[in-house]
């Protein structure tokens, strides 16, 4: 009886000493996410590879290294000021919600092994930087096969930092499309932008870029009589499906957490894709009566694009919508917008990322559903909150005038100082051989 007592005034004394070192328990590293986020880091990466197959077998056999070098330097460069100054843009300490402070993790002071929510402050860091990657990369599809080496380098280092950036600030940093407790002059209080894993950061930026490019550089020669069709359908269809793989790094990861939530977005990002591209295929066989394996792998890159600001927010069947959705908005963009303008998007970046991304973005404030988000998360119009198509119309909005009015201005300044497009010869050869001195194919005697 005696021990009882003593044992119970220590627990009546200790008690609130407890409470106190639970309340202030510090972040702790998840060794479950971490690898996760390692492996999802991993999967990101493997896309801009994947990409390179992709756009590599749809250009002409000409011009298909200078596309894989093209998508290999975007690994090399955006690396490299990614980790110097563009993580500290996007993700530093925000400045009235525009872009982050560049000195708050310039050289990568303070990115360390410190936890950031439940994986190494590091880790989070290189996630980031795979986005960084591919996203650059993505705008090369619009003027292959017609600007020199040079300047595409310049171009995507200068575009990283000054539109990339900021934009993933906007959404991601604690910028201006996020929730918050006061009205800005963007969103309302408590209500923000929807972009789980980046529609407008990555798709819609980048395909607006596109847009940008091929204004400013103009047609293929011979464009469009006298381009031949893709030179190697066989490696585009390796390429579309190294990205579909990636693509669960990319959406999955997103999340940041090996739970529900990525395990949902995981399985969403596949339905909607398997939806978006038999779309295509369909919409191939009644309009030209023959499914194409050019169009079903379109179709499915077309379904990726589109679920991905949605793919943490939607249900597996609201992905389907979303899916088809996607794909028939891109069709319409390739097949009858871009004859009708005359425009030379030599891959479809504009049609199928950009078109297919303000379709996701949109669509995400359609579908977006609090069983996936939780009690406390966003929901669409169609589960009772209309006006969350509004904030994100208002965000596509944004990004579309900021890409496209600054990539505007970028090409037509290094246009000006080093000149951005290939001479008549060096085209008309290809420029594998004159920008690069090889060749994809050796002949032998």
């Amino acid at each position: 009886m005696r021990g009882s007592m003593v044992l119970l005034f220590l627990l009546v004394l200790l008690a609130p000493a407890g409470l106190l070192l639970a309340q202030e328990e510090p972040a702790t590293i998840d060794t479950g996410d971490t690898a996760w986020m390692i492996a999802a880091s991993a999967l990101v990466l493997l896309m801009t590879p994947g990409l390179a197959f992709f756009y590599g077998g749809l250009v002409r056999r000409k011009n298909m290294l200078s596309v894989l070098m093209q998508c290999l330097m975007s690994m090399c460069l955006m690396t490299l000021l990614w980790v110097i100054v563009g993580y500290s843009i996007a993700f530093g300490e925000s400045q009235n919600g525009l872009f982050g402070d560049p000195r708050t993790y310039l050289f990568l002071k303070d990115v360390g092994m410190e936890p950031s929510g439940t994986i190494p402050h590091v880790l989070f860091m290189i996630f980031q930087c795979m986005f960084a990657i591919i996203t650059p990369a993505l705008i090369l599809g619009a003027f292959a096969e017609r600007l020199r080496f040079g300047p595409f380098c310049v171009f995507i280092s200068l575009w990283l930092l000054l539109v990339y950036c900021p934009v993933a600030h906007w959404a991601w940093g604690g910028g201006f499309f996020s929730a918050g407790e006061a009205d800005n002059w963007l969103m309302s209080a408590g209500s923000g932008a929807l972009d789980f894993a980046g529609g407008t950061v990555v798709h819609i930026n980048a395909g607006i870029a596109a847009l940008a490019a091929v204004f400013v550089l103009g047609k293929r020669q011979g464009y469009p009589d006298k381009i031949s069709p893709p030179h190697h359908l066989p490696f585009a269809v390796l390429g579309a499906a190294l990205l579909w793989f990636g693509w669960f790094g990319f959406n999955a990861g997103s999340e940041l957490a090996a739970d529900g939530v990525a395990a949902n977005a995981f399985v969403v990002t596949h339905v909607a894709t398997a939806a978006a591209a038999f779309t295509w295929a369909v919409i191939d066989w009644l309009v030209n009566r023959k499914p194409t394996v050019l169009g079903i792998i379109t179709g499915a890159v077309a379904g990726l694009v589109a679920i991905t600001p949605a793919c943490g927010f939607v249900t597996p069947m609201s992905s389907i919508a979303i899916g088809i959705g996607g794909a028939a908005c891109a069709y319409l963009a390739v097949a009858w917008i871009k004859p009708a303008f005359g425009y030379d998007d030599s891959l479809d970046v504009f049609g199928v990322h950009g078109i297919a991304g303000i379709w996701g973005a949109i669509a995400t404030g359609l579908w977006a559903t609090q069983k996936i988000t939780g009690t406390d998360g966003a929901s669409g119009l169609f589960y009772g909150n209309p006006a969350q198509v509004w904030v994100q119309i208002k965000a596509v909005l944004v990004t579309i005038v900021w890409s496209f009015v600054v990539s505007l201005i970028l090409w037509k300044v290094i246009d000006a100082v080093l000149g951005l497009r290939a001479t008549e010869r060096d085209e008309r050869v290809g420029l594998d051989l004159t920008e690069h001195a090889e060749a994809a194919y050796t002949i032998v005697d």
